[in-house]
């Protein structure tokens, strides 16, 4: 019988996380992982928080050692872009060299920064946050600090970046079109803590506008608001959501919509194709609705799933979406998701003013996400609320004094 081969497109971390896990489960066929950037696979959370400030070598954000991967087996095709994939004869095309031949393979391919598409959106001096690359470009461009920076999105791309900036002791406005930062992600009562805590640290947060354009001779040096205003710009970040990488699913005929459609055992509409991280949009059956996380969570524990599912094991990714961000001397985690109109109110356990508390979204009673601020070690009891789909007790919930496990 012929060995069996497993292809992993996107040397991301869902994807490195993947082929550690189809070894550690004993598949003993030939494991190919190819990525498209130079880099070896990388966690992206460092690029705006530790790697970003300074604080954390390049090496740390790397998912494994350099050797690890001959060690394992596994064979890793870096700088290459795969151009297309041969559902009939199950190949997967590089856009240059021969083709792979695959018994399953895996979609780990991602998402890219949305662009803005205005006047003098191609000048020097604007940034987008993606790639290991980017973020050692931006570091360069705001750690001598003294510079005007202008970050267009207040979401947390856009906020943990002005804060970074902050940090290195430039002038910072964030510009963002909806009333609060965070606001389609954790609505205004929360967007309302996060927009204090920027303004006490001196951040100019413009809300209620956009960026209609830029000016500069070559160089960035001010951003038009749909306002009308000009603000001052050395540096520009733009930090306005992501696209999942889709393109190649769709050339190839699966299913797509806002993601690779994938079932709760992240199978696409064939059954010899997989999908993980921020290219799926997988059905959830404790949430029962299909979900697309753009999370670090979720691309660590949907690899390792795609890859059980791989091997013909029993898998329901069933994970409550997790994120977490550090923000001057704030730090959050934040299960569960929500949206406008997803939730009935917030109420708070602690104190929001002295930004030591833990947030619940309710609906119908019960909880439906919860954050916790400067508050540690309550992530499992928080994903335990949620998971119960129970209804809670409104006043024991909110009482710092009744431990989460009781409520």
């Amino acid at each position: 019988m012929p060995q069996e081969t497993f292809v992993i497109v996107g040397a991301s971390l869902a994807g490195a996380k993947a082929a550690e896990t189809l070894r550690e489960e004993g598949f003993q066929g030939r494991v190919v992982l190819i990525g498209e950037e130079i880099e070896r696979p990388y966690e992206r959370p460092p690029l705006s928080k530790g790697f970003l400030l300074g604080e954390e070598e390049r090496d740390k954000a790397h998912v494994h050692p350099p050797d690890w991967y001959e060690k394992n087996d596994v064979e890793l095709k870096l700088g290459t872009t795969v151009a297309r994939v041969d559902r009939e004869a199950h190949q997967v095309w590089p856009a240059a060299g021969e083709p792979v031949r695959y018994d399953r393979l895996l979609l780990a391919t991602g998402s890219s920064p949305r662009r803005l598409d205005v006047p003098g959106a191609k000048l020097q001096g604007i940034h987008y946050l993606r790639s290991m690359a980017d973020a050692a470009k931006l570091r360069e461009a705001i750690a001598p600090g003294g510079r005007r920076v202008v970050v267009a999105g207040a979401g947390w791309i856009g906020l943990e970046t002005a804060a970074a900036a902050r940090t290195y002791r430039n002038d910072v406005t964030v510009i963002e079109p909806e009333p609060s930062p965070l606001h389609r992600v954790v609505g205004p009562e929360i967007g309302e803590i996060f927009a204090g805590l920027h303004r006490e640290h001196g951040v100019d947060l413009r809300l209620d506008q956009g960026v209609a354009g830029f000016w500069g001779a070559g160089q960035v040096s001010a951003v038009v608001t749909s306002g009308g205003a000009e603000v001052p710009a050395d540096v520009v970040i733009v930090g306005i959501g992501i696209r999942p990488n889709t393109a190649l699913a769709e050339e190839a005929g699966l299913e797509v919509s806002d993601g690779v459609l994938v079932d709760e055992a992240l199978r696409t509409s064939d059954p010899d194709i997989f999908a993980a991280g921020d290219v799926a949009a997988a059905y959830n059956p404790l949430l029962g609705k299909r979900i697309r996380v753009e999370h670090w969570a979720n691309a660590l524990d949907g690899g390792p799933a795609a890859a059980r599912s791989m091997l013909g094991q029993d898998v329901v990714f069933d994970k409550i979406p997790y994120f977490f961000t550090d923000q001057y001397d704030l730090g959050m985690e934040m299960a569960g998701a929500v949206g406008p109109g997803e939730y009935d109110e917030v109420v708070i356990r602690g104190d929001a003013g002295a930004r030591e508390f833990i947030a619940f979204w309710l609906s119908g009673g019960r909880v439906v996400a919860g954050m916790n601020v400067n508050v540690w070690d309550v992530t499992d009891d928080v994903q335990a609320l949620i998971r119960s789909g129970r209804e809670a007790d409104r006043d024991r919930l909110t009482d710092p004094k009744v431990p989460l496990t009781e409520v």
